[in-house]
């Protein structure tokens, strides 16, 4: 026995991998100990500094064992060659889940599959580890893997070529099916060993790596307060009508379940201006680098927040906060977002649809964003904790927060979703007791949903009244100015517009406020 843990140790110092190195504190962790920590093993790269000190702060945080963290030594590059890929991380990986006996394999061609267990589910690779595969040419053993252009492409983001680790016998070109897609069963049931859930906690900063890891526990016990902020684009037809389609049917379940939800169905962003408060969730499309209301200087999302952007390459980078969309995210404060290192297709990018409901299910974000997914080994990165559930206790029908004006929202909002003269009643009165302004607007965005101009405006201009920050105020006042113009009265949202810039002539919503009244006329030549 001796003799073969000696032998294993050996093989894993010569393959670059360390175990628990830097695991000599002896804090509690900050959550209790599930069996899906226990299903998790959390992966740095030796050769960056701060690496190893985030896989320790993650696996103390969660109650993962010690013997499940370790180093890797392998480029620091986000991108890195498929050589790199399979000597540097996929092999010595291969090598330590046979050597710590975490799962048992077949014959490569047995037809029950490779994998007879495998005792690890999640997989968290840590701030350091590469992000994406460059595409190889002449790479040995590839060949094409179905019809062109998906076919032909062997690039991949290192999560999502991870998550079939023990598949070593197939073409690197093309994608997999996901067998998991669509589901509903948690993952340690979901009987498919040769398949692992594969996250990165990841961002510009060890700092905001750690706040992502803080921020997902405190959100988990306290729960995720916010607004919804859907961008969709409005469209109606063709090819792209199917992403439209996902941010559309998230509006909805929100709604259902009791967030206010500001629904932008425009083709342009939320604007520059556009003051985006208490943001808990985003979902947008489609710009290439982070733009409009996100792109302001000190914006913020709520603690926990969600935040995905649908674009080729919103993942090219997530260190560099200036660039495309999940490095500006997680900057401005996200706690999970999902990234394109390549161009995917977007019916091959993750369905938000999907991707939320299995969130609002209380699963983990892991298995919401795998589940969400049509194909694995192909451009897909999840970029959170792995365990993080932002909807804890949905499961059993327990919403949090359970006490303030964002659970007298809720209540209300469910309420007017079977009796709408009633929720209407009780969320007034709700905002009149509490004195929220939260609570007044989430019911007019209700109203707005429905096409009731008469009670979103009334409840607009009861949030209005009730506000105290300039930001919430002008942004009640862009709603109503919307209610004004879709009921033909253009004259009075004109003059509501030019009365908000008299009164906030410094607040950043002047622009948009702008945007409401007929451009000056040229100066005529002399």
């Amino acid at each position: 026995m001796r003799a073969a843990f000696a032998i294993a140790f050996a093989i894993l110092c010569s393959s670059g991998i360390v175990r628990g190195q830097l695991l000599h504190s002896t804090d509690k962790p900050a959550t209790v100990p599930s069996t899906d920590a226990a299903a998790t093993l959390v992966v740095f790269n030796e050769s960056d500094l701060e690496s190893p000190g985030l896989a320790t702060f993650y696996a103390e945080q969660r109650g993962i064992p010690k013997d499940q963290v370790i180093g890797l030594k392998c480029s620091i590059a986000e991108e890195i060659s498929r050589e790199e890929y399979d000597r540097t991380i996929a092999e010595p990986l291969r090598r330590a889940f046979t050597s710590n006996f975490w799962w048992n394999l077949r014959d490569p061609e047995s037809p029950l599959g490779p994998v007879e267990s495998n005792k690890i589910r999640f997989l968290a690779l840590i701030r350091g580890m590469p992000l994406r595969i460059a595409a190889a040419v002449n790479y040995p053993g590839d060949k094409v893997n179905g019809v062109a252009p998906i076919g032909t492409r062997n690039e991949a983001a290192v999560d999502s070529e991870l998550t079939l680790l023990a598949v070593t016998q197939r073409p690197i070109s093309g994608a997999a099916n996901n067998p998991f897609y669509r589901s509903f069963t948690r993952f340690k049931d979901a009987a498919r060993p040769e398949i692992m859930l594969v996250c990165r906690l990841d961002g510009p900063t060890a700092g905001t790596v750690r706040r992502m890891i803080t921020d997902a526990i405190a959100t988990e016990r306290e729960g995720l307060a916010g607004f919804a902020y859907i961008d969709a684009r409005g469209i109606k037809e063709g090819g792209y009508e199917e992403g439209d389609a996902w941010l559309q049917a998230a509006a909805a379940l929100e709604r259902r379940r009791g967030r206010p939800v500001v629904l932008d169905s425009g083709p342009d962003l939320f604007p520059a201006g556009y003051p985006m408060q208490r943001a808990a969730i985003y979902y947008g499309w489609y710009s290439e680098n982070v733009a409009g209301a996100l792109a302001q200087r000190g914006f913020k999302f709520a603690r926990g927040a969600i935040a995905v952007h649908i674009h080729s390459f919103s993942a090219q980078t997530v260190r560099d906060p200036q660039r495309h969309w999940v490095a500006p995210l997680v900057d401005a404060g996200a706690t999970a977002t999902l990234g394109s290192v390549y161009e995917p297709y977007l019916t091959l990018t993750p369905h938000l649809d999907v991707f939320h409901d299995r969130l609002r299910s209380g699963l983990t974000f892991a298995e919401a964003a795998y589940m969400s997914q049509r194909v694995l080994s192909w451009m897909t990165t999840c970029v959170g904790d792995p365990l993080y559930r932002p909807f804890h206790g949905a499961e059993f029908g327990e919403e949090r927060p359970t006490t303030g004006e964002w659970a007298a929202y809720r209540k209300g909002a469910e309420l007017w979703i079977t009796d709408k003269a009633a929720g209407k009643a009780a969320l007034k009165a709700a905002a009149t007791r509490l004195k929220s302004g939260i609570i007044a607007e989430g019911a007019g965005h209700l109203a707005s949903s429905v096409d009731d101009r008469v009670s979103a405006l009334a409840a607009f201009e009861q949030a209005r009244g009730l506000y105290r920050d300039a930001n919430d105020v002008t942004r009640v006042a862009i709603h109503e100015i919307f209610q004004l113009r879709g009921g033909q009265r253009e004259a009075e949202a004109q003059a509501f517009a030019r009365k908000m810039i008299e009164t906030f002539p410094k607040a950043p919503a002047v622009a948009v406020f702008q945007s409401f009244l007929p451009a000056p006329p040229a100066a005529t030549p002399r």
